[in-house]
């Protein structure tokens, strides 16, 4: 199930502890993030084993605009995780969002 820009930034305004990923570009993350944990796309696999404890529990993913995102999560949920959720509209969502929130 995917999560809506408002309900995730509630949660972060909240200082609630997330496992809360960024599958962009390095150089997209040092431009501008969120707080997550940066595992580029291409990466992702190669982290599956140091995630596979957060199998059970929800596990957020975003990217610019949540089609790489998407992909991540299809992957996830391919690997047996229950929870894996992505940020609709992604990061430009969000920035759209608190802009509008000002």
């Amino acid at each position: 199930m995917d999560i809506t820009v408002e309900e995730l930034k509630e949660r972060l305004d909240k200082g609630e502890n997330l496992h809360f990923y960024d599958v962009r570009e390095e150089h997209e993350y040092e431009e501008d993030n969120l707080g997550a944990t940066l595992i580029p796309l291409g990466d992702f696999p190669d982290h599956v084993e140091e995630l596979s404890p957060l199998k059970d529990e929800e596990v957020i993913v975003h990217c610019r605009s949540g089609a790489r995102s998407g992909k991540a999560v299809a992957f996830l949920k391919a690997q047996g995780f229950s929870n894996a959720r992505n940020v609709i509209g992604g990061i430009l969502a969000y920035r759209e969002l608190e802009e509008s929130e000002d």
